[in-house]
């Protein structure tokens, strides 16, 4: 099977969260390129309540349904308020080797019966091969209240059935099994493994674009939101995002540590765990002058299952110094090791896109600019999230960084007027003050009624 990669290349969400209307832009998207030319930085900023999260949290469901996964109630509460639907639209650019797809997953999402279901999905691509593009028509279209079809177009439905009519009744089955689990129709299992029984059909190019957006989901694509961060803070867990590979066979997700007392592991994961650390202290020391960490071995203990497991917990080693447990660590550190891992991975793999939610919490602002900086001179892969921390805007160009509005209808948008010679960050807080935007980025306060109130509700107080 052919080795493609894919990059996101646009979201759009609607009626998500407080986001009515609101598109971000990969920066290849933005500029309208369609090569795969080095890393991707796209950086959301705004103030608190105007949608950066919501695009996070957004990617995090999308995979799961892309991976087939069954719907997770929790993105009921996503919803808009007085709305019944969402959408989410995800734009993906797939290269191969004389082919390039741009792909686009449109999902709706309906509240039926106090439960969040698929109501219409459906994908769409346009073909790029031998200097010719397709028009970017619809193959494979799902609308949970059309009893009647398995999926339209009629004739790419055709074109997977072909003369093989036990097709046609395993996507009758695949549909109705979807429909049970509450999954998606196009990504679920049932379906993947009709797409791959027809590759060699007329509709085998559009099996391959399912294919590889599935991997994309499965092993690529890493969304890191805020209860990530808020197991490091509370000083739980320490979560390090990962990606492993070797023979054909990987893991990948968040290898949890306890970070107040040993873990005790079977000798599969012991061993992921070495590979995942030894990979990050290749960069650790060059990030932290002289620390790396250790896995302590405190010796065999028998898991519930009655295996051998061995007792081990993570230290944090400098030169010259003991080692101590890696939870006396500062967050800002922890939070830097908890990412390390898929950090690496972006620099030797194209197709690799991270999202990372309030990425500088807990790190200095000198070295969240030259994070960024690094990434984005020696990276392959994607990088997408959000910040308080202005320092980006110093290091990043116009098209790598898209704003938050305060109009839910247009939540994002690219600064306008800036020249090459312009500080972006200057210009950003000089627009929060003066406005000259498209739309209105900051819903202004004003200081002495703030004042105002503080003082009242201090009064309140002392009068209880």
């Amino acid at each position: 099977m052919e080795d493609y990669k894919v990059r996101l290349s646009s979201l759009t969400l609607k009626n998500i969260k407080n986001v009515k209307n609101g598109t971000v832009y990969m920066p290849s998207s933005y500029e309208k390129k369609k090569t795969i030319g080095g890393a991707e930085i796209l950086g959301i900023y705004g103030q608190n309540g105007s949608g950066k999260t919501a695009v996070i949290d957004a990617l995090f469901y999308l995979r799961q349904i892309m991976i087939g996964m069954k719907i997770d109630q929790s993105i009921s509460d996503y919803i808009g308020v007085d709305e019944d639907h969402a959408e989410i639209i995800a734009e993906f650019t797939i290269f191969g080797a004389d082919i390039i797809y741009e792909v686009g997953y449109h999902l709706l999402l309906k509240l039926k019966d106090g439960m969040t279901v698929i109501d219409r999905e459906f994908l769409n691509c346009a073909i790029n091969q031998n200097n010719k593009r397709t028009n970017k028509n619809n193959f494979i279209d799902y609308s949970s209240t059309d009893a009647d079809n398995l999926f339209k177009p009629q004739k790419r439905l055709d074109e997977l059935i072909g003369k093989d009519k036990e097709i046609k009744t395993d996507l009758i089955v695949a549909k109705k099994l979807a429909e049970k689990s509450n999954c998606s129709y196009i990504f679920g299992e049932s379906s993947r493994e009709i797409y791959n029984r027809a590759i060699n059909t007329d509709f085998g190019k559009y099996a391959a674009a399912i294919n590889a957006l599935f991997e994309f989901a499965v092993k690529d694509l890493f969304v890191i939101r805020n209860t990530h961060s808020g197991m490091i803070t509370a000083n739980v867990l320490l979560p390090m995002a990962f990606r492993y590979e070797n023979n054909n066979m990987g893991a990948k997700g968040d290898f949890a540590i306890p970070l107040m007392q040993p873990a005790v592991l079977n000798e599969e994961t012991k061993n992921i765990l070495d590979i995942i650390v030894d990979q990050i202290n290749t960069v650790l020391y060059t990030i932290i002058p002289g620390m790396r960490i250790e896995v302590r071995d405190y010796g065999k203990q028998a898991l519930d299952s009655g295996e051998d497991g061995w007792k081990v917990e993570l230290m944090s080693a400098r030169k010259g110094k003991k080692t101590i447990p890696i939870r006396m660590e500062s967050e800002g550190i922890i939070k830097i090791i908890s990412i390390l891992n898929v950090l690496i991975q972006a620099f030797g793999n194209p197709s690799i896109c991270l999202a990372i939610d309030e990425f500088d919490a807990g790190i200095f602002e000198y070295m969240l600019g030259e994070l960024l900086d690094v990434f984005k001179k020696s990276a392959k892969g994607q990088l997408l999230f959000t910040s308080h921390n202005l320092r980006a805007l110093e290091m990043l160009d116009k098209k790598d960084i898209m704003f938050s509005t305060v109009n839910p209808d247009n939540r994002y948008i690219h600064m306008k007027n800036v020249k090459e010679t312009n500080n972006l960050r200057s210009m950003y807080i000089r627009s929060i003050t003066l406005g000259g935007q498209d739309e209105v980025i900051y819903e202004e306060t004003d200081s002495l009624k703030i004042a105002r109130a503080f003082r009242k509700a201090g009064r309140g107080l002392q009068d209880e």
